[in-house]
């Protein structure tokens, strides 16, 4: 086999594995292309409102399992309407049972986006990174957990990042899904009890404003569990800094 066979043998072995990737981002564009995500928006909760309440009233198990469904799927596609329908969550089921949805159906598929990250993505970047990522990924894994938890409660960094960067770093699928669960309730809550409160608004013909959603006393909240899942970190570098001493 010539040099130019192998060549065209490892692009084509390379673009066998990256097919999950190119569906993820076809189906990412088509989405938008088609402007199906003008159909997500606060005016269409307030224009369906009482179409979807009045269906969870009568089919509360199928609507529930299809908003865990839709939510997946919005989150392995990595589609720009999971604030809308976090929303709709919360004033459909209610603060609390909203939020377990949310939780539910972000953890699986956000655990379906990393692991196709993870073997679409991550064997060939460790191959063309070489070593600099190996010793990120080292510094990463002594407190992966914490890591991740701080990652997830810190509402700076983009969900998608999030959800791909551990993919990467080689996280194992426990540590990630654990991470995922806990560490987006805050955040999930937040969005599903600003939600649960826009029946009433809605029902009075006032607007959705998400002004009210990252209040003050939530930031605190969020800040003060991403302090806490820091933690380990800190306590074993000053563990570290002693030993040396």
């Amino acid at each position: 086999m010539t040099e130019v066979e192998l060549e065209m043998q490892e692009k084509k072995s390379i673009h066998k594995r990256l097919l999950p990737v190119y569906l993820l981002i076809a189906v990412f564009i088509l989405f938008i292309a088609t402007g199906l995500h003008e159909h997500f928006t606060p005016e269409s909760l307030k224009e369906n409102h009482a179409t979807l309440t009045s269906f969870v009233q009568e089919n509360a198990l199928l609507a529930a399992l299809a908003f865990i469904i839709l939510y997946a799927l919005c989150t392995l596609f990595s589609l720009p309407i999971a604030t809308v329908i976090t929303l709709a969550g919360g004033f459909m089921f209610g603060a609390v049972l909203g939020t377990a949805y949310t939780v539910m159906g972000a953890t699986i598929g956000a655990t379906a986006l990393f692991l196709v990250a993870k073997t679409s993505l991550g064997e060939l970047l460790h191959e063309k990174a070489g070593p600099w990522l190996d010793k990120l990924e080292k510094g990463f894994h002594e407190n992966e957990l914490s890591y991740l938890f701080f990652l997830r409660l810190v509402p700076l960094f983009p969900f998608v990042a999030v959800n791909l960067a551990p993919a990467f770093l080689g996280v194992s699928v426990r540590n990630y899904v654990i991470a995922t669960f806990f560490g987006i309730i805050p955040g999930s809550a937040a969005y599903n009890y600003v939600g649960a409160g826009l029946g009433s608004i809605l029902e009075q013909g006032g607007e959705i404003s998400l002004e009210g959603v990252l209040t003050p006393e939530i930031l605190t909240g969020i800040i003060l569990l991403c302090g806490i899942a820091l933690l380990p970190v800190v306590y074993k570098k000053i563990k570290g800094t002693q030993a040396e001493d």
